[in-house]
């Protein structure tokens, strides 16, 4: 099938695909290799994006890609469900490798939707690294992989708060693997996780970054072998580094982060208990100054009557003696 076949082919799939749309409510942006579809109301987000994706069309590591890509950017939240397919609830973007199409949440997306520049990159990151390594990578690497070339910094904000590194340690790469798929959250420190282990693997050879070791992947076809090639050590022997770090560097700020929290939700909990308490010491001890004042007003009251009880009695024994 030629380029221009499969253009619309796609393009019509998504028309179809949108439920109640018409052709004549959609419209496309071609820029170098990529080809924009969307909706009157993000035709300014679609230009946006091609300039982006235009101007940025490298990935390190990689050879610059040459596969046409087709990125439709979704009017609503339903439309995206719908050309998402299996997407995840929480998912913001979806790529299609083995298609070359990614599906974005388009302008009126909420700020979970991330900003479409970096979401772009993102998704573009991973038909990149496809096109280069196939099915090679674990998703673990993918995942990683396409986080750390988004420059997606705010991932290492989710370990910062993850007790879990502190209480029970660092998952393994396979466990990592396994846990992409166990949810939201599960999923949110999976990723954190995935990005810290690539850029551990980018951080190890500061001159050439990935560029050895995704070669040697390429030639090699083993992650094991790529690995003794680039860096001189056995996956096994990474992921001990890599799991070693992660937990010194963020297992205590998790820790101290989460007593920190915990201070201010008790603080937050006691604080008004002990504004009550204060409250009621204060009443009670008022009521007790007042009660001891009325004792002693009646103490000198009764000493006042007693007094003149025995003045005037011995007034009356006066009198009786006479003169």
């Amino acid at each position: 099938m030629t380029c221009a076949l499969l253009r619309l082919a796609v393009f019509s799939l998504f028309v179809l695909a949108a439920p109640g749309s018409r052709l004549v409510a959609q419209d496309r942006l071609d820029r170098d290799r990529f080809v924009f579809l969307f909706f009157p109301q993000d035709r300014q987000l679609a230009r946006s994006l091609a300039e982006h994706a235009a101007a940025t069309d490298t990935f390190p590591g990689l050879p610059r890609p040459r596969q046409q890509v087709v990125i439709a950017i979704a009017p609503d939240r339903a439309r995206f469900r719908a050309w998402a397919g299996g997407a995840p609830e929480w998912g913001s973007a979806i790529a299609f490798p083995d298609t070359r199409r990614i599906v974005l949440q388009g302008s009126r997306a909420g700020s979970d939707a991330g900003n479409p520049p970096d979401v772009l990159r993102h998704e573009l990151a991973h038909l990149a690294l496809h096109e280069y390594l196939g099915d090679l990578p674990p998703r673990w690497f993918d995942e990683g992989y396409a986080s750390y070339i988004a420059g997606e910094w705010g991932r290492e904000e989710v370990l910062m708060t993850n007790l879990a590194l502190a209480v029970r340690g660092m998952p393994t790469l396979d466990e990592l693997e396994a846990s992409f798929g166990r949810g939201a959250t599960a999923a949110q420190s999976a990723y954190a996780l995935a990005y810290r282990a690539v850029a551990e693997l980018a951080q190890m050879d500061p001159a050439r970054g990935l560029s050895l070791l995704l070669g040697y992947w390429k030639s090699t076809g083993s992650l094991e072998r790529a690995m003794r090639s680039a860096y001189g050590m056995t996956l096994g022997e990474f992921e001990s580094r890599w799991r070693s770090r992660t937990r010194r560097q963020y297992g205590a700020l998790a820790l101290v982060s989460n007593v920190t929290i915990a201070g201010l939700l008790l603080l937050f909990i006691l604080a008004p208990l002990y504004v009550i308490r204060r409250r009621r010491d204060r009443r009670r001890l008022e009521l007790m100054k007042e009660a001891d004042a009325a004792a002693e007003r009646a103490a000198q009251a009764t000493a006042i009557s007693d007094l003149l009880g025995e003045t005037q009695e011995r007034g009356d024994t006066r009198s009786d003696e006479g003169p």
